[in-house]
C-alpha cells in the first residue's frame, strides 16, 4: 500500500447470481474498480441508486466478500485480515444498526462492549459520545421514538464508539430535513478535523461538493472519473445554459436548430431541457433567446450557471444525476 493511503483497491469486483423465471443470471454490481483514498481526507462516492456504491462499502467494511480483485484497508488485506480491519474501521449503513427497542445509551454501551471495551469504560464512552453528538436530552429514550436526525446522530456515534481510524458512511443524510442535514455536515467536518478519514457515498451533488476533498463518480458498477470537485467541474469546460421547453419533442427540435446555428462545446437534451456547454455564457444567453423567439420556440425557462457536478455526470454518462435521483 502506498504511503498515505488508507484504502487501495485493484480491480475490485462483486457479482451476484439471481434467478429469473428459473434461469440464473449474473449481475455485475461492481466491475473491477481501482481506488486510492488518502489518510485524513473525505472521499466521496457520487452516483445514483444501483451504481454499486453501497456494495463497494460493504466489501471494504468486510461485510461482503469480493468476487475478484484485491484491496488493502489501513494496510490490511481485505480478505486475509478482516478481523484487523474491523478493529479500526467504523461503518454506518443507510438503514443504521441500532436496536430500536433499546435506549440510545444502551445501544452505545453494547456496541462498545462488542469491541472489547470493559463495562465501566463503555459507559463512560457512551456518555462522551452522547455529549459529542448533542444527544444527552434524548439518549435515555427508546430509539424508536427518535426523529430521523436524532437516529442518524446515534448511528454515527455507534460507528465511532471504538474510535476507528476510518469511517464509512453510506448515504448519511438520505431522508433528513435540511436542518438535520446541515447539522450532520458540520459533524462530519469535525470528524475530519479530528484526523478521521471518511469515505461516504451520496447521491446529493451539494453534499459531495461541500464535504468531499476527492470525489469518484460511479455508474453501473464502474468509476467514471475521479478528482477534486473543482477538477471535475473544470473538466466540463465553459458555462452551462439550460433552456427548458414544454415537451421533449420541442426540446429535440430546438437542439437541432442550435446545432446548426450556434458554436458550442457540447449539447445534450434530457427530458424537456437542452443543456449547452458554451464559452461566455452570459454574453451568449440573449442571442440564444432571440434565436429561439425568432424561430417560434417558446422557452419555458432559461438558466445560466457555472459547471456543476451534475454537468460532470451528464458529460461522462449522457444523463442527468438530478433526474436519476428523482426516480
Amino acid at each position: 500500500m502506498s504511503s498515505g493511503n488508507v484504502i487501495e483497491t485493484k480491480e475490485l469486483k462483486k457479482t451476484f447470481t439471481s434467478k429469473e423465471r428459473g434461469n440464473k443470471r449474473i449481475v455485475e454490481a461492481v466491475k473491477g474498480i481501482d481506488l486510492a483514498v488518502r489518510k485524513g481526507e473525505i472521499f466521496g462516492f457520487l452516483g445514483p441508486n444501483g451504481a454499486g456504491k453501497s456494495t463497494t462499502q460493504k466489501m471494504l467494511s468486510t461485510l461482503m466478500l469480493p468476487t475478484g480483485g484485491a484491496a488493502k484497508v489501513l494496510g490490511f488485506d481485505l480478505v486475509k485480515e478482516q478481523a484487523e480491519i474491523r478493529k479500526h474501521v467504523g461503518f454506518v449503513s443507510q438503514s443504521g444498526g441500532a436496536d430500536l427497542a433499546a435506549s440510545g445509551a444502551e445501544n452505545l454501551v453494547l456496541q462498545a462492549q462488542l469491541f472489547g471495551i470493559d463495562a465501566v469504560s463503555a459507559k463512560k464512552s457512551a456518555e462522551e459520545f452522547a455529549s459529542r453528538f448533542q444527544m444527552t436530552s434524548f439518549i435515555d429514550r427508546v430509539v424508536n421514538t427518535y426523529s430521523g436526525g436524532q437516529k442518524r446522530r446515534l448511528d454515527i456515534a455507534l460507528g465511532m464508539i471504538h474510535n476507528p481510524q476510518l469511517l464509512l458512511l453510506d448515504e448519511p443524510t438520505t431522508g433528513l430535513d435540511p436542518q438535520s442535514r446541515a447539522y450532520l455536515w458540520e459533524e462530519i467536518k469535525k470528524l475530519k478535523s479530528d484526523g478521521i478519514t471518511i469515505f461516504l457515498t451520496t447521491q446529493y451533488m451539494d453534499e459531495a461538493d461541500k464535504l468531499c476533498d476527492t470525489i469518484a463518480i460511479m455508474d453501473h458498477g464502474q468509476i467514471i472519473i475521479t478528482g477534486t470537485p473543482e477538477q471535475l467541474k473544470d473538466s466540463v469546460g465553459g458555462d452551462t445554459i439550460i433552456l427548458t421547453f414544454s415537451s421533449e419533442e420541442i426540446a429535440k427540435k430546438a437542439e437541432a436548430l442550435l446545432t446548426e446555428q450556434v458554436i458550442f462545446e457540447r449539447i445534450q437534451t434530457t427530458d424537456a431541457s437542452v443543456h449547452l456547454t458554451i464559452k461566455n455564457g452570459e454574453r451568449t444567453m440573449p442571442d440564444l433567446l432571440r434565436l429561439m423567439d425568432g424561430c417560434n420556440f417558446q422557452v419555458q425557462g432559461a438558466m445560466l450557471s457555472r459547471p456543476s457536478l451534475d454537468d460532470v455526470f451528464l458529460k461522462y454518462t449522457g444523463r442527468s444525476l438530478r433526474e436519476e435521483a428523482k426516480q
